[in-house]
């Protein structure tokens, strides 16, 4: 059985993977909630600027039901999706099966099943690069990358409020500061991006937000936007959240690295909505 490693937890076999909680169970509503992620794309601006993929070969790890994959085909020479969970791999060839350039396979972040140095970019969102522990994910997309190709990583900034509030209530042993060193450590520079999440109503706020957090913590976090929104959502503009991300680069060097340096500089920088 595959699992995949979630938030705070580690993989205790190459051929494991955790269950995702939401999207495998839940992949309609999970529907929703990318549809409301970062809508006014600013993720997608701090990817482009940090690692553009335009004519290059394109790998998603952990792309689930291949939501990302035809942003990414709008500009790539091809694109692959790997994901673990058979039913996801289905709704994910269903999703690109007009799309010549694309491609699913299933597989692991910890044993991707294509070549050595056959792409450019490894893009993986809020999928196994927690932090400690996945380490073997980490060798095996140097392994996939070409040289002068990098490994892109978006995940969620537990230490940015409100939904890093709401995370940590859940996930009190998660420590932020720790996650931030681990990735410094290997040699990622850091973007930090918020990006806005809006809900045309607040049945599928309320919904997604009850497949991400535990019943209780999801009635605070329902309650905390419903409140910052007014009851009727600001009318015609819906429910909106503010997010954090980490955009996190690694960069695979084109030649020999001395022993003790790292192949691209780490930094920290904030960019707010509709300003990278």
């Amino acid at each position: 059985m595959w699992k995949i490693a979630r938030r705070g937890q580690r993989t205790t076999s190459r051929a494991d993977v955790l269950p995702s909680p939401n999207i495998w169970y839940y992949p309609d509503t999970y529907e929703l909630e990318n549809r409301a992620q970062d809508v006014e794309g600013d993720i997608w601006r701090v990817l482009a600027g940090e690692c553009p993929w335009q004519g290059k070969d394109v790998l998603d790890v952990g792309c689930g039901d291949g939501f990302h994959l035809p942003r990414f085909a709008e500009s790539a020479r091809s694109v692959i999706g790997v994901e673990p969970h058979e039913p996801l791999v289905r709704r994910a060839e269903s999703r690109v099966a007009g799309l010549a350039s694309v491609r699913v396979l299933r597989g692991s972040a910890q044993s991707i099943p294509v070549p050595d140095g056959s792409v450019d970019t490894v893009h993986a969102r809020t999928a196994y690069f927690f932090g400690p522990g996945c380490e073997p994910g980490l060798r095996e997309a140097d392994r996939v990358l070409r040289p002068g190709g990098a490994l892109a990583i978006v995940d969620l900034d537990v230490s940015s409020e409100p939904y890093g509030r709401w995370m940590r209530a859940d996930l009190p042993d998660y420590d932020p500061a720790a996650v931030d060193a681990f990735f410094d450590g290997q040699g990622f520079r850091c973007r930090r991006v918020t990006a806005k999440w809006r809900f045309a109503d607040a049945e599928s706020l309320a919904a997604v937000l009850r497949i991400e957090f535990s019943p209780e913590v999801a009635d605070r976090a329902i309650e905390d936007v419903l409140r910052d929104n007014g009851s009727r959502g600001r009318h015609a503009a819906g429910f909106t959240v503010p997010v954090g991300y980490r955009v996190l680069v690694r960069d695979k060097p084109t030649g020999l690295v001395l022993p003790g340096h790292s192949s691209s500089s780490s930094s920290s920088v904030s960019i707010s909505p509709s300003t990278a």
